[in-house]
């Protein structure tokens, strides 16, 4: 007899579920999720010990949500905190796009995205990044149309850690109506150098279509408590803030994060260290012959296209996880002890794209 099944929405039931990185072995260097690899600082340690895990967490996280307003200028009520910069996203979408509706991103980026948009029922637009890994924001704003709702720009853009420039991204709002909301996610954005790429907190005053996100996660070292914000207009926080789910960001959250912007200056340093390792490594692909867009995020990309699987395989029996996409590796910048090893794997993967360029 048949079995009867619960009724779904066919559209979630047809995508894959997020898939985070691979755990790595006790010898083995974890590369494959951007995780910071320093510990946190005594002082947000400290911080933390004095939740009281037993009771609810203010919900609003006000005095949070005070420190960053004084640090961006903007009053609190323009900012809400949530359990990560991505679910600070998935609550901007389902406050603006429903089905029928469009969100446009480029592609490839966050794999996250699809999934976001896929549970509001809205359709996404990805759009083709250029040959140099970079979004093309050109296309993407000729895509935009009356079922608009959301485009996401993403710098540096995860997985490719290509930047967008401050002037191409002014044109780019020039072109987009006033009623489409722009996200600019910048959760990696403590680790850019170059000072002619974008930076949201500069704009947040500029465009009232804007909504700048950041976290806790990367650059502060907090991913597993989950905390990141949005910055934006009033009324949109306060949309974003009508579908989140109640008392999400947790106390030991939100004391870490305010502990780790009093120690701010500590933890930039171990940016400036990583950056260091980002670039050696970076340096070092290229001596081998790779063809790797410069990296702005903790992150490289490794465009290996067809070999990807083979590829994985080569940096794990070195004791390097990294994250297989498809049609690339990202390797995250880690402890500098990984880089060798790191470097070891990538020298016998470069043959193949050599091979295919032939």
């Amino acid at each position: 007899m048949k079995q009867d099944r619960v009724r779904l929405r066919p559209e979630i039931e047809s995508i894959v579920p997020y898939r985070q990185g691979a755990s790595a072995a006790e010898d083995a260097f974890k590369l494959s999720s951007n995780e910071n690899p320093f510990r946190p600082l005594p002082a947000v340690l400290k911080a933390m010990a004095t939740a009281e895990i037993n009771r609810y967490p203010e919900g609003s996280a006000a005095i949070l949500r005070e420190r960053l307003g004084e640090r961006y200028g903007v009053s609190a009520e323009r900012i809400q905190v949530a359990a990560g910069s991505v679910s600070a996203l998935a609550q901007l979408i389902a406050a603006a796009a429903a089905p029928g509706d469009e969100v446009i991103y480029a592609w490839r980026s966050f794999e996250a995205y699809p999934l976001l948009v896929a549970a509001t029922g809205a359709t996404s637009i990805q759009i083709a990044n250029r040959p140099d890994h970079g979004h093309d924001l050109d296309a993407i704003a000729a895509a935009v149309t009356d079922r608009t709702r959301v485009v996401i720009v993403c710098s540096p853009n995860n997985p490719t850690s290509t930047v967008v420039m401050h002037d191409e991204f002014i044109s780019f709002m020039a072109r987009i109506p006033p009623t489409v909301l722009v996200v600019l996610d910048e959760a990696y954005v403590e680790f850019v150098t170059d000072a002619s790429a974008v930076n949201g907190e500069k704009l947040i005053d500029e465009y009232p279509n804007l909504v700048v996100l950041r976290t806790f996660s990367k650059a502060y070292g907090l991913a597993g408590l989950r905390i990141g914000y949005a910055i934006g207009a009033e009324y949109v926080m306060d949309a974003a803030r009508a579908v989140a789910i109640p008392l999400s960001v947790t106390d030991l959250a939100q004391r870490a994060a305010i502990a780790s912007l009093d120690h701010e200056r500590e933890l930039l340093e171990r940016v400036a260290s990583l950056n260091s390792v980002r670039e050696q490594i970076w340096t070092g692909l290229v001596g081998q012959g790779w063809a790797v867009p410069r990296p702005h995020g903790n992150f490289i990309w490794l465009p290996t296209g067809e070999h990807t699987s083979a590829a994985a395989s080569i940096f794990a029996s070195h004791g390097v996880i990294v994250r297989a996409l498809g049609d690339g590796l990202r390797v995250s910048v880690g402890e500098a002890e990984s880089v060798e090893k790191l470097l070891s794997a990538a020298s016998q993967v470069v043959p193949m794209q050599r091979t295919d360029a032939r």
